[in-house]
């Protein structure tokens, strides 16, 4: 019996791919996991916007990292993250801008397309920036899985983690808010500046039908009036992040776990 321990840890370990992230892996080894051993990628997405006292690309570094800490527990692989997205009402600020949606459209077409076409059959799209963006993925991930039959979820995993932001913070978040700050404070904190905020730099999303700015006049645009302004606690920010994580994989698990039992779109090799 313990002869065949090494054995078994061997044939377990020769299960698990060297890397998770479709941008690092060889042709040959994809092939040997995709579609057999794995059937599942996610796609980050996001867009380059001001974010108060955080990176320009938060929309970017959230979904990236957040898809990555996933990956082996959903047996998905990561695709590499659309770095580009449709800005909206920041991009006057400093090194800010959008493609258009036009643009958009064709190129977020083109990639659920192609990996539908490498053999996978969940898509899930890790969407790390909101507003128009948010309309166009869905209207395409519903075209695209219509046409090849293969399974699409978009997310917002800000949206879809509300309530782990009410828990840990006690209160409700915002673009470059405490949330949203805190989770790229959770990846890499040194892509926040707490030396660079100030309390002015925030304003609250006007209700619809008030008023509007183009550019809104603040990079920190918060949920509700008087909550969602960055504190930088680095251990709520941890708390955050691992609760998003969890978050976000029950959701993205459960989803697949019905697709199958539903038997949709039985699996087929697109070429």
């Amino acid at each position: 019996m313990l002869l065949l321990l090494p054995l078994l840890t061997l044939t377990l370990c020769a299960q698990q791919p060297t890397t998770r992230d479709l941008n690092e892996i060889n042709w040959q080894e994809f092939a040997e996991f995709v579609p057999a051993r794995s059937e599942t990628v996610l796609i980050p997405t996001g867009t380059v916007e001001a974010h108060g006292v955080a990176n320009n690309g938060a929309d970017n570094t959230a979904p990236e990292a957040l898809a990555k800490a996933m990956a082996p527990r959903l047996n998905a692989f990561v695709a590499p993250v659309l770095a580009y997205g449709m800005t909206g009402s920041l991009d006057g600020y400093p090194g800010t801008f959008g493609v258009s949606e036009a643009a958009y459209r064709l190129m977020i077409t083109d990639i659920l397309t192609g990996w539908a076409r490498n053999g996978f059959r969940n898509l899930i799209v890790v969407n790390g920036h909101g507003g128009g963006q948010t309309a166009v993925l869905s209207d395409v991930a519903e075209k695209v899985s219509r046409e090849l039959r293969v399974r699409i979820l978009v997310t917002n995993w800000w949206s879809v983690c509300s309530d782990v932001t009410l828990r840990v913070f006690g209160e409700d978040g915002g673009h470059a808010g405490w949330n949203e700050t805190a989770f790229i404070q959770a990846i890499n904190a040194k892509l926040v500046h707490p030396e660079r905020y100030k309390a002015s730099m925030a304003t609250a999303r006007p209700e619809a039908g008030t008023w509007s700015a183009f550019p809104f006049p603040s990079p920190i645009i918060l949920y509700q009036a008087g909550q969602g302004y960055p504190k930088f606690d680095q251990g709520k920010a941890e708390a955050y992040f691992k609760g998003v994580v969890e978050k976000m994989t029950v959701l993205v698990a459960d989803t697949i776990a019905k697709w199958d039992a539903a038997n949709l779109y039985p699996r087929r090799v697109l070429r």
